[in-house]
């Protein structure tokens, strides 16, 4: 049994040395989104409750963060909690605030962003969080907003038309006070008002969705117009570095003509 054991080891690792020789040399996508899917599903079938798939699914987060920096990815935007995710259980919806303030603490005593120069922003509608974590929100988006290697964006709240309405609404504001004419508005002047307008480049190249799951779930509906679209079957607290090293030779592999 150990033997077979090992040599399944020593076949991963050989596998995996492969793949990423096979990524090193290639085209990087330079801004990756990411659902992260499948943490209660995966919970239920480890035979762990929710809250310890949530927290197993937070140490995952933690570690596809080093392999990005890794690879040298210069923009993540990860989908950790939807505006519709609200209408889940009030026990579940107050468990996950939780972990996200324990989260948002060790991060701001750890210098983790500040050793990799990581700007951390949160998109979404964060008026809608508890005060406690729009204020940790706030402290670390000031803490880091001065860094420039890598950039990571979580998307807390977060909806693809309540980011498009929260636009719109702006913009429209923008005319009413004279500042934007309306024959003037094109896709600069909505991008400007995203919530990734910080970002060097807003489009994001690729978007990988754990799960099984075939949707975009009103993720980064403007900025995944051109993206490639990687889906696979494993639960995200099982996501594994060759999982992401595949999506990335995919991506690798894709003829990105952008309509020409």
């Amino acid at each position: 049994m150990l033997r077979a054991f090992l040599s399944i080891i020593g076949v991963y690792r050989i596998y995996s040395k492969w793949l990423r020789q096979q990524i090193k040399d290639g085209d990087k996508p330079k801004h990756i989104g990411v659902i992260l899917d499948g943490n209660r599903r995966w919970a239920k079938k480890s035979g762990f409750n929710v809250a310890q798939g949530h927290g197993f699914g937070a140490e995952k987060v933690r570690e596809f963060l080093d392999w990005c920096i890794d690879l040298g990815i210069k923009s993540v935007t990860l989908y950790v909690f939807s505006i519709e995710n609200f209408q889940r259980d009030e026990r579940e919806v107050a468990e996950l605030m939780e972990l996200f303030e324990k989260e948002l603490k060790e991060i701001s005593n750890s210098d983790v962003l500040e050793k990799n120069r990581v700007r951390i922003k949160f998109i979404g509608r964060k008026q809608l969080l508890p005060k406690a974590i729009q204020k940790l929100v706030r402290d670390l988006e000031d803490k880091t907003e001065r860094f420039d290697n890598h950039y990571l964006n979580i998307a807390i709240a977060y909806g693809g038309r309540g980011e498009l309405e929260d636009a719109v609404r702006t913009i429209g504001k923008r005319v009413k006070e004279g500042a934007i004419k309306p024959e003037d508005i094109d896709e600069k002047i909505i991008e400007k008002y995203l919530y990734t307008s910080h970002l060097p480049q807003q489009d994001s190249d690729l978007i990988i969705r754990t799960s099984g799951e075939e949707r975009l779930s009103n993720f980064l509906l403007w900025q995944s117009a051109y993206s490639e679209l990687y889906f696979c079957d494993v639960y995200w607290p099982a996501f594994r570095k060759i999982d992401f090293w595949r999506a990335v030779r995919m991506f690798q592999s894709r003829e990105r003509r952008f309509g020409r």
